[in-house]
């Protein structure tokens, strides 16, 4: 069965899947260098030129999924050894141009960096053109075209260059870590730094939970994944797993609801602050905007807060679609709440690494949170809640909500310049970088085109009908 989008994704699986498997039996330091030749047995390449080359990637994958550089603080990196024959030049003159008398594209550029040539072709000078696009945008018969990387093309917020070597390099003063590059990469040679040691450490250090217990919050784009088997076998699977607790982190999002739509109703306008890669992105392309963003904490942090304060001693693993929730992992306002932080594609390895077939255990119901909670997941969903916020605890005389929904780092940025020059027409931004919301995270097994109903349905399901009632209930 497949359980991924991609083979890149399957790759980068086999490697999580054997280490964490070297890492339960106590094997690891003894065993890692055996995992290139079990990722890639034989003497033949598959994928790259040569066997050698195959087996160093895999090396440097097996670092990542040790938790990669140490030395740099960003979770997402560049297996550089990986970065291979993408096209590095940018805007070029195809053979579709057809000498046309126009020269349209000449006229368009500010910078005279094209030329004509003496059968009236298109030519274009690297040293002068500045790759604005002009050109292309005015060429009738779309002969010039912009070579540009996958990761750079995935990349909104400009934060992927080239180094020396023509190998991808990452901006980390504009990186938000939301993984829209490591997913794309044909090659694989972006990739998140993985927590999934430190999961299994804190498992096996707890004793069974007789030294102290470990909660599994899940992320409610949970819903979305795993299809091959049912959500209440998923649950079950991290019982199996090792947890002594599931929690629904859904339950998190009622509790930011409330507080989020306390705050706006007494600051008037507000975003969201749910997302890390939108709060960093405001954070270091509108620091004049960060009076605007919540105070309140994200769903994952408020869950275990809620965890922490019940239980002192418990250790909360989140598990969730998101790349930058490791990087919000090490903020000072969330790391006293949450110990580590797991994707879906590293739950599967982790259940492939024990042999646990989800589908063949019992299910597992969890009914904690509202529906409100439950639709985060998606585009939407937290404007929505919030509007449910206000219903229940009865709008200030005269402020009626203005919900202003942003489907993707590209649409934060057009309301974040609105709200700049007061011109945003709404009072509440709910601010996603992925499009589509969590249910495109670069974390997950699979971005299929059903995951929006699939997590409606989800929040369907959900027995309390109020948020007030899931808050009071917990």
């Amino acid at each position: 069965m497949r359980k991924f989008d991609t083979r890149i994704q399957d790759l980068k699986y086999r490697v999580l899947r054997e280490t964490a498997r070297m890492a339960w039996n106590g094997t690891l330091l003894e065993g890692i260098l055996e995992i290139p030749d079990i990722i890639v047995p034989g003497k033949k390449p598959t994928m790259r030129c040569c066997i050698y080359k195959e087996k160093a990637i895999v090396s440097e994958r097996v670092k990542l999924a040790m938790g990669g550089d140490k030395s740099n603080d960003n979770v997402i990196e560049v297996i550089e050894i990986a970065c291979d024959e993408c096209p590095v030049g940018g805007y070029e003159v195809t053979r579709t141009c057809r000498g046309c008398l126009a020269h349209r594209c000449a006229d368009a550029c500010k910078f005279g960096a094209i030329t004509i040539d003496e059968h009236q072709k298109a030519h274009i000078d690297k040293s002068k053109c500045k790759e604005c696009g002009a050109c292309a945008k005015v060429c009738p018969y779309s002969a010039i075209m912009d070579y540009k990387r996958p990761c750079q093309q995935a990349c909104k917020i400009g934060a992927i260059t080239m180094n020396e070597d023509y190998s991808a390099k990452i901006d980390n003063d504009k990186c938000i870590s939301c993984g829209a590059c490591v997913y794309q990469c044909p090659f694989g040679a972006i990739n998140d730094k993985s927590f999934i040691l430190d999961a299994i450490d804190m498992i096996k250090d707890s004793n069974g939970g007789t030294a102290y217990k470990t909660y599994a919050a899940i992320a409610p784009a949970i819903a979305s994944q795993f299809n091959y088997a049912k959500l209440g076998q998923v649950i079950t699977g991290l019982k199996e797993l090792g947890f002594d607790e599931v929690v629904e982190v859904a339950l998190g999002a009622d509790m930011v609801t409330w507080k989020e739509t306390e705050e706006l109703k007494e600051k008037g306008i507000l975003t969201s602050s749910c997302c890390p890669a939108f709060v960093d992105y405001v954070t270091k392309n509108f620091p004049d905007m960060l009076p605007y963003v919540s105070s309140t904490l994200s769903p994952m942090a408020m869950i275990g807060k809620y965890i922490k304060e019940k239980d002192p001693t418990a250790k909360v693993i989140f598990i969730g679609p998101c790349t930058a929730k490791k990087m919000e992992l090490k903020k000072d306002t969330v790391a006293p709440y949450v110990d580590c932080v797991l994707t879906f594609e590293e739950l599967q390895a982790l259940y492939d690494s024990k042999d646990i077939d989800i589908t063949s255990l019992p299910e597992t119901n969890l009914d904690s949170s509202s529906y409100f909670g439950r639709i985060f997941a998606r585009s939407g969903g937290l404007a929505e809640a919030v509007k449910q916020g206000v219903a229940e605890q009865g709008a200030n005389e005269g402020f009626e909500l203005k919900p202003v929904v942003c489907d993707g780092i590209e649409a934060c940025k057009i309301a974040l310049l609105k709200l700049r020059k007061n011109m945003l027409e709404g009072n509440f931004m709910e601010g996603m970088a992925c499009q589509g919301g969590c249910i495109s995270g670069n974390g997950n097994l699979t971005h299929m085109a059903k995951s929006r109903m699939d997590v409606e349905n989800y929040g369907k399901k959900s027995t309390i009908d109020t948020i007030e009632k899931a808050i009071e209930g917990a």
